[in-house]
């Protein structure tokens, strides 16, 4: 298995989509690359992210890129929808060398590219949302989000 951590705005409709996609076997609400080793105060300067364990035989960095562009603006920093501040920054984190390196080409490959505020980090620290952020879409599917409901179903698994 692979792991990524996706940030695309405000974890709950990142995670209710990416949880959809093929070749994602995992998906955790978190928060990823804080100031601290520990969630103090109002995220210390973590983004709010997924960590998305997929079968790299099913689905490439690549691929999940593809997917990712699909729910975020890629040229809006600190915002999605309506969540603004630097808790919703876009971004993809790895501790493998070789997803960043692949994550970068994607964005690279873009004609787009100068434009594009997508982080791409090695991950330097993670911590798991509270039990009431995970899977938030499947029990509270009024809540807001950012990413359609059209997009959140689009790869749903039957």
């Amino acid at each position: 298995m692979g792991v990524v951590y996706i940030a695309g705005g405000c974890l709950w409709g990142v995670q209710a989509f990416i949880k959809t996609l093929p070749g994602v076997e995992f998906t955790e609400a978190g928060r990823a690359n804080g100031n601290s080793h520990t969630l103090v105060g109002d995220y210390d300067g973590y983004a709010e992210c997924v960590k998305t364990e997929f079968d790299p035989t099913v689905v490439t960095i690549k691929e999940l890129m593809g997917y990712l562009f699909e729910i975020i603006d890629p040229y809006s920093l600190n915002k999605q929808g309506e969540d603004v501040g630097e808790k919703y920054r876009t971004g993809v984190y790895s501790e493998v060398s070789e997803h960043l390196e692949e994550a970068k080409a994607f964005l690279r490959g873009r004609s787009d590219f100068d434009r594009i505020v997508v982080e791409v980090l090695p991950l330097t620290n993670y911590v798991k949302s509270a039990e009431e952020h995970q899977d938030r879409l499947d029990r509270c599917p009024n809540d807001y989000c950012h990413i359609s409901q059209e997009l959140l179903s689009k790869y749903r698994r039957t």
